[in-house]
C-alpha cells in the first residue's frame, strides 16, 4: 500500500503513465466527457469531493507545466479561480471560451469527475517532465 500521494489507483495510474505535454482534466459534476475519453468518476454526492480538494492533491503529486481554464469563469465563479491561483501558484494560465475547452477534452488522458456544483470549475493541467 502506498504511504503518500494519491490513492485512488486509477489516478494514480494516469498521472505515472503521462508525458510532457499531456493532459488531464478535473471538473465539476456537469462537465460533458467526450466519447473515448477515461472517466475517472470520485463523485460522491452535491459537492463532495469538492472541486479545489481533488486540485489540491493531483497538484501535489503531478509537476504541471500550464493550466487551461474557461475565460467565463473570470466572472461566473470567481471564488473557485481564486481557489485554483492559491493551488497552482506561479503556473501559466490560458483562457479559452467553454466550448473550445470542451474540445480539447478529446486529447485529455482521462477526466476527473468531482462532486463540485459549481459554474465553470474545471481546468486541464498541462504536464511537465521532472528533471530537477
Amino acid at each position: 500500500m502506498k504511504r503518500n500521494g494519491i490513492l485512488n489507483s486509477e489516478i494514480a495510474s494516469v498521472l505515472a503513465y503521462m508525458g510532457h505535454t499531456d493532459y488531464i482534466c478535473i471538473g465539476d459534476c456537469g462537465l460533458p466527457i467526450p466519447d473515448g475519453v477515461k472517466r475517472i468518476d470520485v463523485s460522491i454526492k452535491k459537492g463532495v469531493p469538492s472541486f479545489a480538494s481533488v486540485l489540491k492533491e493531483v497538484a501535489l503529486d503531478m509537476v504541471i507545466e500550464e493550466i487551461i481554464l474557461a475565460q467565463e469563469i473570470k466572472e461566473q465563479n470567481p471564488t473557485v479561480l481564486n481557489e485554483i491561483k492559491e493551488i497552482v501558484g506561479n503556473v501559466k494560465i490560458t483562457y479559452v471560451l467553454h466550448e473550445e475547452f470542451k474540445q480539447q477534452l478529446k486529447a485529455a488522458k482521462a477526466v476527473i469527475r468531482t462532486g463540485e456544483c459549481t459554474p465553470y470549475a474545471n481546468i486541464i493541467l498541462k504536464s511537465n517532465v521532472n528533471f530537477d
